[in-house]
């Protein structure tokens, strides 16, 4: 037995502790299962040993020994108030214009986060301990269910740190993931026992359970996003309180961003839910959140719900069916896109037969394995994609999918980008992938070339009469006619809009040419800021990358693409063709005070929003960057102001107020 066994329990406890933050909230794990539940079985053996030395928030106390009586009733201090919610992304708009007329001529700060399906919770910590986890209820009272949120993992039972508030209520959602769910329903059939439907009926089962044995064995988990009472909370915004919990060991609600205006929030909602499929846990909606919290107060509440949060919800629609096959696409980058044939299952009204599986890493990790039962979603407007696989249902030992290694369609050695999870064919000649980028270019959001369709492209590069772009202005009238169902009306048609696609402008040229990273926001921001291709030719990567919305790794996306081979020849070959490769210049009310300037803009203002400085600097003849370097020439600061500021002072770049930037530009 140890010299000191009260030292030993005590330093066990703070290894046990940092292991679980790093695991469950930074998750960055720095060692092994089995390293860490030795720390765990040594420490309760010395519990054992020396039953005096057992305290609540001891990592060995979070399964109780007997199951409770019944669930008590809590009311809860601070009101749990239901969210406001809309399916419509108009409706959207316009709750957020009529937030910004209720803080007329202030700046509002738009939080963007997932809205996790589970099951809503209030935890209290005094002093650092937890003391009690009660459920939403009807909002005002809700049921008492401490002894199973102890069993959580997630769950820390005494905060980290040295200046925790004396009196901390924070709200969140208790959910499972889908791999868990998966793990769960395994287990359930071998005791013979029914499945579970989905992840929220199990964890809203589970949070009730009057035994916290069972309910630890359901490995549920946990995100906190929100605040009840408080004392002695130092945070002012969401963001900084997100930042506040991390540092209490709590885990945080992830894939949280910040946008200075609501209109850049929305376009965020829409990319965010086309990565659902990353996720392995459920979400039934985006939750937009006003940033900081004296804005919230002055912005209130009605009856049922705050005026200062929406969530945008979409439907969702799950079926069960059987993968009958996995093959491969090949894309306009080159990406070798992994699809799922399907048993047909109908989905919200429509027939599904294929879903998309993404990536060869998204099969590794759901083992998706041809034959298998899988539970099938669609949301919204994105196409379908496979949740999970229902293993308890697989039969026999199926083959694992093993992702080609050479083009389908050409043959090349495939190759895996650097610290990515495509696979792609680098073959930039590839037939599929000629087709696709033709396809690409002519589309309505791209050049906008009417009538030349799927079928028509296929014919085209299957008769060696289109290779690349360019070709496409190359076409003869009697080589169109000469095609399977075009006469010279129909080709002649053809060649009007081909030859009308070259005013199109250089924002639609930048959309069209399948650079990656680059779609029609990007491709526009890249327009407004240079207005010509030699412009942007000229540009390195540094200054792409300075450019708002570009940043680093578009901004070297861009940067290759152009000076490569194939992308050079491309552009010089449009050129040469009559292809316009310039945007309008932006006119300005007075004169271009900041031609060749780059601005960066920190902290919050009072008069603009950042979009509307934003644009101002543009109109105005400068670039508004997001990043500070040595070539930045001006920083307009608002107030908190933050490590922007400190990076301009220490560069000697120029400072401004609001006001001495109206100066500079009048």
């Amino acid at each position: 037995m140890p010299s000191d066994p009260a030292a030993e329990v005590t330093r066990l406890r703070e290894q046990v502790r940092y292991h679980d933050r790093k695991y469950y909230v930074e998750a960055a794990p720095e060692i092994t299962d089995l390293q860490y539940d030795r720390l765990v079985d040594r420490l309760k053996s010395l519990e054992a040993a020396h039953p005096t030395l057992v305290t609540p928030d001891s990592p060995t106390q979070r399964i109780g020994d007997q199951p409770v009586d019944g669930l008590v009733q809590v009311e809860h201090r601070v009101p749990m108030l239901s969210i406001d919610n809309t399916y419509s992304i108009e409706d959207l708009r316009k709750y957020g214009q009529r937030t910004t007329k209720l803080l007329e001529g202030e700046p509002i700060e738009w939080v963007v986060e997932l809205k996790i399906d589970g099951v809503a919770v209030s935890l209290l910590y005094e002093a650092g301990l937890l003391v009690r986890g009660v459920t939403r209820g009807n909002g005002r009272v809700g049921d008492d269910i401490t002894h199973n949120m102890r069993t959580i993992g997630d769950v820390p039972l005494r905060l980290s740190g040295k200046q925790v508030p004396p009196v901390l209520e924070v709200r969140g959602e208790i959910y499972m993931t889908n791999s868990d769910l998966v793990r769960l329903n395994q287990a359930q059939q071998r005791k013979g026992e029914p499945p579970f439907a989905n992840t929220r009926n199990v964890t809203a089962g589970s949070v009730r359970l009057l035994d916290p044995r069972i309910c630890a064995q359901r490995r549920l988990r946990l995100f906190c996003h929100g605040v009840g009472y408080v004392e002695g909370l130092r945070a002012e915004t969401h963001i900084e309180f997100l930042d506040e919990l991390r540092g209490y060991g709590l885990p945080a609600t992830p894939h949280v961003k910040c946008f200075g205006s609501f209109s850049a929030a929305v376009e965020h909602c829409e990319r965010l839910i086309e990565r659902l499929h990353e996720l392995d846990f459920e979400i039934n909606g985006l939750v937009l959140k006003v940033n900081r919290f004296d804005q919230r107060e002055r912005l209130g509440a009605t009856a049922k719900s705050p005026r200062w949060l929406i969530a945008y919800k979409f439907e969702k629609y799950e079926g069960t069916t059987r993968l009958r096959a996995i093959r491969v696409q090949v894309g306009k980058t080159g990406a070798i896109t992994p699809v799922a044939d399907l048993e047909p299952v109908e989905l919200a009204g429509t027939t599904v037969s294929r879903a998309s599986l993404h990536n060869a890493d998204e099969i590794q990790r759901k083992d998706v394995r041809p034959g298998d039962v899988v539970v099938v979603e669609k949301a919204g407007k994105i196409i379908p994609h496979i949740v999970r696989v229902e293993k308890h249902r697989r039969k026999g030992l199926l083959r694992k999918f093993v992702f080609p290694t050479t083009c389908p369609e050409c043959g090349t050695k495939l190759l895996k980008d650097e610290g990515g999870v495509y696979i792609r064919c680098p073959n930039l000649q590839c037939p599929a992938q000629v087709k696709q980028r033709i396809r690409y270019y002519a589309g309505r959001n791209a050049m906008d070339i009417e009538g030349l369709g799927e079928v028509l492209v296929d014919q085209l590069v299957a008769g060696g009469l289109v290779t690349c772009c360019g070709d496409l202005y190359r076409l003869k009238l009697e080589q169109l006619m000469a095609l399977e169902r075009m006469g010279q009306k129909s080709s002649e048609n053809l060649l009007a809009g081909i030859e009308a696609s070259k005013d199109r402008g250089l924002a639609r040229l930048l959309g069209a040419l399948s650079i990656r990273h680059v779609g029609t926001r990007v491709a526009a921001v890249l327009a407004e800021n240079f207005r010509s291709i030699d412009a942007l030719m000229d540009a390195d990567v540094e200054k792409l990358s300075q450019i708002n919305e570009i940043g680093p790794i578009i901004g070297r996306s861009v940067h290759d693409f152009l000076h490569s081979k194939f992308g050079s020849q491309t552009i010089k070959d449009l050129q040469q063709l009559g292809v316009k490769m310039e945007s309008a210049a932006p006119t300005a009310a007075g004169p271009r005070s900041l031609e060749g300037k780059t601005l960066v803009v920190t902290g919050t203002l009072t008069k603009y929003s950042r979009d509307e400085i934003n644009e101002l600097i543009t109109r105005h003849g400068g670039r508004a960057a997001s990043s500070i370097s040595k070539k930045t020439d001006y920083v307009i600061a608002g107030q908190q102001a933050g490590s922007k500021l400190t990076k301009a002072q220490q560069l000697g770049v120029p400072v401004l107020t609001e006001e001495e930037f109206e100066v500079l530009i009048n």
